[in-house]
C-alpha cells in the first residue's frame, strides 16, 4: 500500500500492477490484535475498508462479491437451513444469506474489531447482524469446523482473506476434510478462490484438495470484481454426495428478494470457464 496525495494505491504483489482509488479523507485507523484496519471516504467508490493495506470492501462494488459468495451455494442446495460462514467480518455475506429462509447462520470471524468497525462505517452490510437467526462468534474458524458435530450443516461459506498467515489453513486438504465431515449429505461448500488470471495455481490446488477431501463435484465460478487483483475474482463450489448442476427454481427472477448482480443466467453462465483455466483443471483431474 502507498499513499500519494489523495490516492490510495494497492500494489498487486508479484504482478507489476496496482489499483488506485482517489480518497477524500481517512475516517478510521486502528491496529487490532490481528491486523491494521483503515476506513476511507473515496471520490467514486464510497467508503473503503482495508486490512493490512489490502482492499477488502467498497460501497460501490461489494454487492458483486457478497452475492456470488452466497446465492450460488444457497440456490444449489435443495433446502438449506443451517449455514456456517467462516470469516466474512464485514457481514455482507451474512446479510445476503439471511435473505433466504434459513433457520440459523453462524458466522465465525477471528477478528471482532473488523465486524465492529463495519457496523460503524458500513451499516448496509451489517443491517442483518441482529436478525434472530444470526449467531456471531469471534473465534478461529478452522478450529470451529474441526469441533463441529458431524453432519450438522447444510452450507459452509469460506469468506476468508488471501491465503497468507492464519488464512492459509482455509485452503488446506485437512480443513476441507473437516468441512466434508460437518456437512450433511447434499451439503455445499463455497470458498473465495482469488483471481483466475493471477492465481490459477491456487485454484487448481483447491480443486485437488477438495477432491482429496471427498467432494466429488467441484466447480469454480469467475465474476468481475474491479477492486480486487486483476479485476476478476472467483468462488469455488464443492458438493457432498450431490451435483452442482441443479439450481432451484427460486433462483429465477421470481425469487422473493432483490439482487443487484446475481440472477439465474449469471449463475448458469458462471460455470463457463476461460479456456486456459479449463485446460489446467481438466489436465489435473485427468491425471488424478
Amino acid at each position: 500500500m502507498t499513499m500519494d496525495g489523495q490516492w490510495y494505491t494497492e500494489e498487486w504483489a508479484g504482478q507489476g500492477s496496482a489499483i488506485s482509488l482517489k480518497i477524500t479523507r481517512k475516517l478510521h485507523d486502528e491496529q487490532s490484535p490481528y491486523q491494521r484496519i483503515e476506513i476511507y471516504d473515496t471520490e467514486n467508490f464510497g467508503r473503503l475498508m482495508t486490512l493490512d493495506g489490502l482492499v477488502m470492501v467498497t460501497d460501490r462494488d461489494n454487492f458483486i462479491y457478497h452475492e456470488m459468495m452466497s446465492h450460488p451455494a444457497l440456490f444449489t442446495h435443495a433446502d438449506p437451513k443451517s449455514v456456517l460462514i467462516i470469516g466474512g467480518g464485514d457481514c455482507g455475506t451474512l446479510h445476503e444469506v439471511l435473505k433466504h429462509p434459513v433457520t440459523e447462520v453462524i458466522q465465525v470471524e477471528l477478528d471482532e474489531r473488523v465486524t465492529r468497525v463495519a457496523e460503524q462505517f458500513f451499516p448496509a452490510l451489517t443491517a442483518s447482524n441482529h436478525d434472530a437467526r444470526a449467531r456471531l462468534r469471534f473465534a478461529d474458524g478452522i478450529a470451529w469446523v474441526t469441533e463441529a458435530a458431524a453432519g450438522s450443516l447444510d452450507v459452509i461459506i469460506v469468506d476468508g482473506t488471501d491465503p497468507i498467515g492464519p488464512a492459509a489453513g482455509l485452503f488446506s486438504e485437512a480443513f476441507y476434510k473437516s468441512c466434508w465431515r460437518a456437512l450433511r449429505p447434499g451439503g455445499i461448500l463455497a470458498g473465495q478462490s482469488e483471481s483466475p488470471l493471477f492465481h490459477a495455481d491456487l485454484i487448481c490446488a483447491m480443486h485437488g484438495a477438495l477432491r482429496a477431501a471427498g467432494f466429488a463435484d467441484v466447480r469454480t465460478l469467475p465474476f468481475a470484481q474491479c477492486t480486487y487483483p486483476s479485476g476478476w475474482w472467483s468462488t469455488t463450489l464443492a458438493a457432498k454426495g450431490t451435483t452442482l448442476d441443479r439450481i432451484r427454481e427460486q433462483a429465477t427472477n421470481a425469487r422473493p428478494f432483490n439482487t443487484r448482480y446475481y440472477n439465474l443466467a449469471i449463475h448458469q453462465s458462471a460455470f463457463a470457464l476461460p479456456q486456459f483455466l479449463r485446460e489446467r483443471l481438466d489436465g489435473q483431474e485427468g491425471a488424478s
